[in-house]
């Protein structure tokens, strides 16, 4: 399985902020296309979990949607700088999920 070095490296499902396993703890494997081998797992997500997801996502976009477009702006800046900054281990990431050689990640 991949090494949990990567920083970016999650188990599990983002809802609400927090990373969080399916309900019944059911998973699905997380597999490199190109070799065949286990990266890791990831929750498998039911109804329930998908519902919570999406009233998460529409919660936010309320809160989301009253920023100014400077502070949008700021953010964008930022999200920027972080893949930037991260761009080696994201890019291993994406060469590992997709099976793809690191230079076309």
């Amino acid at each position: 399985m991949l090494q949990k070095t990567n920083p970016f490296l999650r188990e599990g499902n983002l809802i609400g902020g927090d990373w969080v396993g399916a309900d019944g703890g059911a998973t699905l494997d997380v597999v490199n296309p190109a070799t065949g081998k286990k990266l890791g797992t990831v929750p498998k997500a039911g109804r329930a979990e998908t519902k919570r997801a999406i009233e998460a996502a529409q919660a936010a976009f309320v809160e989301f949607r009253r920023t100014s477009a400077l502070d949008r702006s700021k953010l964008l800046r930022k999200l920027h700088d972080a893949i930037m900054d991260n761009s080696q281990a994201l890019a291993e990431l994406l060469t590992l999920e997709q099976g793809k050689s690191l230079a076309e990640a």
